[in-house]
């Protein structure tokens, strides 16, 4: 691939845009100046440089967001920030998506990719990839409550009840809810149909990736494991 379509893959803009930056000097690898956009180099493992800021060559790109609340999933948000906003604008230019969606309020792992495949594979309620929810109720959870949401709950959407894969209560008025499914609202309308209220919610694991306890709200990392 030449050091030009190095660029125009990882998001640096239009193909000219690209060239201009080679073409400038802008871009080095392994300290060296590239100055030929013609010039092919080996994807394997690149780390490339622009304007000073490393970046590792990623095809297709997978990162993680610990989304603050606040900021919606939208690619067109309407009330509030987009999560795209949180992300370098080269990742903005070459189309990442949010996989599934986290309401404004919510809070945690967000994955986002350009893989469409990937995407199929993580939303389609036939792959039943399991999230994990860390749910703060407004009034205490009793065992009746956490049995329900083991056994299943019907709401006003469907007569098919819904259940969560796992339940464990972490505290007075908190627990932890893994669910394989992803429908409008699902954790909120589940704890509601229990007769209780979700006051916070935070998603800490989708599929294998958990959230890291060093990232902190609003930053993002590269995703290098298999979801």
């Amino acid at each position: 691939m030449t050091v030009a379509q190095v660029l125009f893959t990882q998001g640096f803009g239009a193909r000219r845009l690209c060239a201009g930056l080679v073409a400038a000097g802008a871009v080095r690898i392994a300290g060296r100046v590239m100055d030929d956009p013609a010039e092919g180099v080996p994807t394997a493992g690149l780390v490339f440089e622009v304007d000073g800021v490393a970046w590792p060559f990623h095809q297709p790109a997978v990162v993680m967001l610990h989304k603050p609340a606040g900021y919606e999933c939208s690619q067109k948000p309407r009330h509030h920030p987009g999560v795209m906003s949180l992300l370098p604008a080269p990742l903005r230019q070459r189309g990442l998506q949010p996989v599934g969606r986290l309401d404004e309020d919510t809070t945690g792992l967000l994955v986002l990719t350009d893989d469409g495949a990937l995407i199929h594979r993580l939303t389609s309620p036939k792959h039943h990839v399991p999230k994990v929810y860390q749910v703060t109720a407004k009034h205490a959870l009793d065992d009746t409550q956490l049995r329900r949401l083991a056994e299943g709950v019907v709401l006003d959407d469907d007569p098919a009840p819904v259940r969560a894969v796992a339940v464990a209560r972490t505290g007075e008025r908190t627990l932890a809810l893994t669910l394989a499914e992803g429908r409008y609202h699902q954790v909120k309308r589940m704890i509601a149909a229990v007769g209780n209220r979700c006051e916070a919610l935070h998603r800490s694991a989708f599929g294998a990736l958990a959230l890291p306890a060093d990232l902190p709200p609003g930053a993002w990392r590269w995703v290098e494991q298999a979801i």
